[in-house]
């Protein structure tokens, strides 16, 4: 039964299309859907006697409370739904990994002189992406080989034409037209670029033939060296052509999708997609899409093609599934409205079209093996790493989750520390932690502050603090004897005790407290890795925190402590007198001629100015 709280949202919900956002009772959102109706379609998930599968009622369970979108329409509630998803990644949806991890090639069309480059990120900046690839191997060895075929800039430095610097060498081997050096003719470098992108779109019998036609002319005009360089570049795009399987004769750009579903615990599925441009298989893809345990294939192929294209550089003529979708019509409206022109969607039964799914389906399941046998290694590795640890330790059981901390600080100054999570041999950035060191000395003193920070991380936990209240299996410190000693004594004042240990760098010991010798673990161990890796993270956050507070304090003028001045006021303060040293030299009534100053606030300034400093 829904809450007295959804029962009267319930009640109060229109029958407009729009999205619909279920939430737990810690507020998050557990699963975003859409809806012709909305009315109809969240009250069907509180109906008594509806036969939902075991997914449903387990979200229905969960769910304490709901939000909606209205929108205007079903293709725009499909945006939406994709745009939330990608948001929150709620645990109950069929979820794309996200794809940051597969690398681009950028060509930068906006710039005057354009640049490949190899990006993450697809940016909505006007510049023309292509990917993604594979690896970030396939996409320097792509790089490569343009640069040698056509004189794009390859330093990757942004140049607009006007002479900055001397040529380099790649300008004097015919590799590069030196915008660098205002050598370069922009009509002549706008033609590479356009060149590079037919090139990466696999239109390479386009490129082919107008290099034929460019040499010839040359030839014609006895501009030998010109035509010898088209030959050299003609040559080169030839190979290329050669390497590419040619699998279709439709000539049209096409995406194959195949899935793969595991049935062994991974509770996701392998899709492999097939790029063809122009009738030729360009490249291939593979992606684990998340959440599909109780999922229909149907089901995970419409959430796949929704999500993967929301944030696609490219849409190609035909996309070919491996078996109907739900809305297709209104998906296939919706990459129209992207690409600005028709875009099919079909399920072949027979023919070439039918062959090509069958083997992206083969290439997926070769994907899908391969992933699990990485994730099997992975998780062998990270087991026995704990299994080592906490046999070396003297632990009942491995430890789930590690906590370490580190102290940073510069002759005593901007004194912090960091407390990094490792869980289940995996690092979780969302449990680190950072403190400032509020100890009155400003001697360093790494022993007192290790005690301070441990004492207030424990003292948080027994306060139920919800960002502490989690105790770590073990606890390290970046240290030896005397940082363990801290740390215990930090314990025994809160009345909490937890597994610790200390990592000493000199020798990566483990200290443990009222033990005179230290483990010393092998070199070749995999729990020395794990402790290596987590306390060099600690140490890595420490540092960055120490740093940001170091230049936050370089740039620190006396003027921001000033009561009544505002940043307006600072500013015209420097600008009219150009220093506080020379603020200092003057009279209040000098002080108040600066812009937006009084008599009053020129009072202050000047007594804060003068002011004995403190001890």
């Amino acid at each position: 039964m829904p809450s007295p709280a959804v029962e009267e949202k319930l009640g109060t919900l229109p029958t407009r299309p729009g999205c619909y956002l279920h939430k737990d009772a810690s507020g998050k959102i557990i699963y975003v859907g859409k809806a012709i109706n909305l009315r109809n379609r969240v009250r069907s998930y509180f109906q008594k006697g509806a036969n939902h599968t075991p997914k449903v009622r387990r979200l229905v369970s969960h769910i304490a409370d709901f939000e909606y979108i209205v929108c205007d329409s079903e293709l725009e509630a499909l945006v939406l739904e994709c745009t939330l998803i990608k948001k929150h990644q709620p645990h109950y949806n069929v979820r794309l990994r996200d794809d940051k991890q597969y690398p681009y090639l950028c060509l930068t069309v906006s710039e005057p002189y354009p640049r490949l480059m190899l990006v993450r990120r697809v940016r909505q900046d006007n510049n023309r992406y292509f990917g993604p690839y594979p690896n970030s191997r396939a996409v320097y060895s792509t790089m490569e080989l343009i640069n040698r075929l056509f004189p794009l800039i390859s330093c990757g430095k942004s140049f607009d034409g006007r002479p900055m610097q001397k040529p380099c060498l790649y300008h004097h081997l015919g590799q590069c037209l030196a915008p660098c050096a205002g050598l370069a003719d922009k009509a002549e470098y706008g033609l590479s670029v356009k060149d590079v992108g037919d090139f990466l779109e696999g239109k390479q019998e386009q490129i082919i033939r107008k290099l034929r036609s460019e040499m010839a002319e040359a030839s014609d005009n006895l501009e030998f060296e010109r035509a010898a360089r088209l030959r050299d570049r003609l040559q080169g795009v030839e190979e290329v052509l050669q390497r590419q399987k040619v699998i279709t004769n439709d000539l049209i750009d096409q995406d194959v999708i195949a899935v793969v579903e595991d049935d062994t615990g991974l509770n996701g599925a392998c899709v492999q997609m097939f790029f063809i441009r122009g009738g030729k298989l360009i490249g291939q893809s593979h992606y684990l899409v998340e959440g599909t345990g109780e999922e229909t294939q149907s089901e995970v192929v419409s959430q796949f093609v929704t999500q993967y294209y929301q944030g696609a550089n490219f849409i190609p003529q035909e996309i070919l599934l491996p078996c109907d979708m739900d809305e297709i019509a209104i998906v296939q409206s919706w990459l129209r409205q992207k690409k600005g022109r028709k875009v099919e969607i079909s399920v072949p039964v027979r023919g070439d079209k039918k062959r090509l799914v069958d083997m992206a389906t083969e290439n997926a399941g070769h994907a899908l093996e391969q992933m699990k046998a990485e994730m099997r290694a992975k998780l062998g590795s990270t087991e026995r790493a704990l299994k080592e640890l906490a046999e070396a330790l003297g632990l009942a059981e491995p430890p789930k989750r590690i906590e370490c901390f580190d102290i940073s600080n510069t002759q005593g100054e901007n004194q912090v520390a960091s407390m990094v999570v490792c869980e289940n041999g995996h690092m979780n950035k969302q449990e680190y932690r950072r403190f400032k060191i509020k100890r009155e000395d400003s001697k360093p003193n790494d022993f007192a502050s290790m005690k301070e920070v441990v004492l207030r991380r424990l003292l948080e936990a027994k306060s139920d603090n919800p960002r502490f209240n989690r105790l770590p299996d073990l606890l390290i410190v970046d240290g030896g004897r005397g940082q363990v000693s801290s740390a215990l004594a930090a314990m025994e004042e809160a009345g909490i005790a937890v597994p610790l240990a200390g990592l000493a760098k000199q020798f990566e010991h483990l200290f443990l407290p009222d033990e005179p010798d230290p483990v010393i673990l092998s070199r070749t161990s995999q729990a020395l890795y794990l402790v290596q890796r987590i306390r060099d993270e600690a140490h890595r956050f420490a540092n960055t925190f120490q740093a940001q507070l170091r230049g936050k304090k370089a740039t620190h003028s006396v003027l921001d402590d000033i009561p009544g001045i505002g940043p307006k006021r600072r500013k015209a303060l420097q600008l009219h007198f150009g220093s506080v040293r020379k603020m200092k030299e003057l009279a209040v009534a000098e002080l108040a001629e600066a812009p937006g100053m009084t008599l009053k606030l020129a009072e202050i300034v000047y007594d804060h100015l003068h002011a004995d400093p403190p001890h």
